[in-house]
Formats: structure tokens, sequence, C-alpha cells
């Protein structure tokens, strides 16, 4: 099992960067970095199964979204979080109604309602903690939601009526993940498709995902 790994880069052997600093370093970068309080993170690569499920929840999103107020993007869209200096890149992301960015730029979204990210070894425990929580100084940010690439698992973190998170989990290929936000139903099989974590016809057992 792959160890998480959350180091500074070191770059132009400083430590701490300015906000400036990040944005001119990142953006002639061929590689995408975390910015976390002067801190620059590298961002690991993902496998397989990680890529299978997020183009398979994006082509659904494009697919039902279309025309409609809300947006998907995919994690070439960098989201900017000022209550606490975070930049990053979910693996997908939803604007819904006008999208605002920084300074009115064409990087830097601040206001996503639904953020997906899936979960791999390397960065489940940080997705589930640390990025959670800065995640939630989003003031826009209705749900969360969580997929595990090595398991059939769906984790839903909704900000309910009382700005409390509340959480429902889906564990079952033929439960269907509500996307509330949204009013949007999506079959754990459509997100699954194709990765070897599907029951096998016959046997009656989950697979094992490779990769």
């Amino acid at each position: 099992m792959d160890q998480e790994i959350r180091e500074p880069v070191v770059a132009y052997g400083k430590k701490n960067f300015t906000i400036e600093e990040y944005l001119e370093y990142e953006n002639a970068s061929d590689e995408k970095h975390e910015y976390y309080r002067g801190e620059i993170f590298a961002m690991p690569g993902a496998k397989l199964a990680h890529n299978i499920i997020t183009v398979n929840l994006l082509t659904k999103l494009k697919e039902v979204l279309k025309g409609k107020a809300c947006s998907p993007f995919n994690s070439d869209q960098r989201i900017f979080i000022p209550a606490n200096s975070l930049f990053t890149y979910p693996d997908i992301s939803i604007v819904c109604g006008e999208i605002l960015t920084r300074n009115n730029d064409d990087w830097n979204v601040l206001n996503p309602s639904v953020i997906i990210e899936v979960l791999s070894s390397s960065t489940k425990s940080y997705d589930r903690g640390d990025k959670f929580k800065l995640y939630r100084d989003i003031p826009s940010l209705k749900e969360y939601i969580l997929v595990d690439s090595e398991s059939i698992s769906v984790e839903v973190f909704r900000l309910n009526d009382k700005d409390h998170w509340e959480l429902e989990e889906y564990k079952k290929e033929e439960d269907i993940l509500l996307v509330k936000t949204m009013q949007l139903p999506i079959s754990l099989k459509d997100i699954y498709e194709s990765t070897k974590l599907l029951t096998r016809a016959g046997d009656g057992r989950n697979s094992v995902v490779n990769g």
C-alpha cells in the first residue's frame, strides 16, 4: 500500500512563498501543486481505477447538467479558499450559478457547490481529514463526496439546515447516489463501470482492483 507523502516542494531555494509567487511558479509548471500557508505541495499522480471512476463521473455529470445552471469541472480547475489560503485541484468540482474567481481571473474559482474527491491509498487520509476541514471554509459548499477507488464505497457529507455536516454512505453496487444540490441520481454501477470492482458475472464476489 502506498504511503501518504505530503512534503513541501523545494523551489527557488525558498520555503515560504507568497500567493503571487506560488501562482507565478504554478502557472509555469507542467505539474500541479497545492499551496497552503506559504508552502507548496506536489500533487501525486493517479492509478488506473481512480482515473476510470473520475471519467465515469464527469461523463455522467456533463450529460445530465448540459444546458443547466450547474457546471462540472475536472481536476485541471484550481480552487482558491481565501479564508485559509488553500489553492488546490479537486478531482471534480461543480459550480451552480455564476462562476466567481479570484480577482476576476480565469484561473482560480471561489464558489464550488459540490466537490468530489476520488480516494486512493495515498490520499484518503488527507481527503477525509485536513482537506475536508479546509474545504468547509468555502461558504458556497453544500456537498463533499468521497468515492473510494479500492472498494465500492461512496461517502457524502451534506450541509444541513442547521449548518452541520451529515454523513450518508453507499456501499452496494445497486445503490443510487443522490447529489442533492442538483437532485441528481447516479448509480454506483455507473460510477464503477469498467473497473474491476463490480461483481463478476456468476461468482457473486467483488473483485479486487488492480492499478
